[in-house]
């Protein structure tokens, strides 16, 4: 491997649109994009100044100038392009959710390990600069004891049946691409849950239009989160704690500011910081510096974390009744 960790880019949609704008941003090196067409993989490259485009995924896994493949395709897919490219001895950042399933996320995760591989869920909200703070305020005990997140992640998006998001052969609905990030924020805090409710409503192509949770713990603590891709809401959250609260702002997966608040409600600190781009390059300094300290999961992120978390999004599914063809 050369000094500079080279990054290829696994298909051409909108978010690798945006992750790749933030690479070059950041004066990361991206060598290689890839598509399952040969006129989108060049045109992707032009747009940014990419040396070379594939016209198959199997010619970026036998690239031997790309280190890292970002994964982009939508989540059925993501465990079969995580293969392709660690049996070709690339490190994978893989999209959230990670995979379809939990079954599907430890095969991927045994697969890297047993190569020596790092493979890490794109979930570039946890490595952001604010999320970064509020670990360190939640360390140094200033909100006291947590006891319960609330969020949501609400958005109107399309309700074109054929939208990948409302496609159930495409993995769609609101659960696992906007209520994975409240999920995953839940998991940080409190780890596995205990008990788990949900409630949800369905669209007419089957994939779930509005989801509810309700997770206990085994220390006590209580998680709710919202998610729809039906309806516009506030897109906050709230950490409580014995003697204080953390407050983050709309829209709280995203860079945003937070406050912290004493029990007499009020503002003790406030915190945002300036980031270039949409911030989703904080994941990739994440993975480089793992793969140049020979590390095969992230402390931020780690691997357990990742299959644990594609495992209640499974119980959750499983309570509401949504399956995807060919599980």
């Amino acid at each position: 491997m050369t000094d500079a960790i080279r990054w290829g880019i696994l298909a051409t949609g909108g978010i690798a649109h945006a992750f790749t704008n933030d690479l070059v941003l950041g004066g990361f090196q991206v060598q290689a994009v890839a598509s399952r067409r040969q006129a989108s993989a060049e045109a992707f490259a032009a747009e940014f100044g990419i040396p070379t485009a594939h016209g198959s995924y199997e010619a970026l896994a036998a690239d031997p100038e790309v280190d890292i493949v970002y994964i982009s395709t939508p989540h059925p897919f993501h465990a079969e392009n995580a293969r392709l490219m660690l049996n070709a001895g690339k490190h994978v950042l893989i999209e959230k959710p990670v995979t379809l399933n939990g079954r599907e996320a430890r095969e991927i995760v045994d697969l890297a390990a047993g190569k020596g591989l790092l493979v890490l869920e794109a979930m570039w909200t946890r490595f952001l600069p604010h999320m970064v703070r509020i670990r360190e305020i939640l360390a140094a005990g200033t909100i006291g004891d947590v006891h319960t997140l609330i969020a949501d992640h609400t958005q109107l998006l399309p309700d074109d049946p054929e939208h990948r998001l409302n496609s159930m052969a495409l993995g769609g609905g609101a659960l696992l691409d906007l209520g994975i990030y409240p999920l995953t924020f839940a998991s940080e805090l409190f780890g596995r849950p205990e008990t788990i409710l949900a409630a949800a409503t369905f669209k007419s192509t089957g994939a779930d239009a509005q989801i509810a949770t309700t997770f206990r713990y085994a220390g006590g603590q209580i998680a709710q989160t919202l998610s729809a891709s039906d309806t516009a809401g506030r897109n906050e959250a709230t950490i409580l704690g014995t003697i204080g609260r953390i407050e983050i702002d709309r829209t709280w997966y995203a860079p945003t500011t937070i406050r912290v608040l004493n029990s007499a409600h009020e503002v003790t600190e406030t915190f945002s910081a300036p980031v270039t781009g949409r911030g989703m390059h904080f994941q990739a300094i994440e993975a480089e510096k793992l793969i140049r300290a020979g590390k095969i999961s992230s402390d931020i992120l780690p691997v357990e974390e990742m299959v644990a978390i594609m495992e209640t999004l499974d119980a959750v599914r499983e309570q509401i009744g949504l399956r995807y063809p060919g599980e």
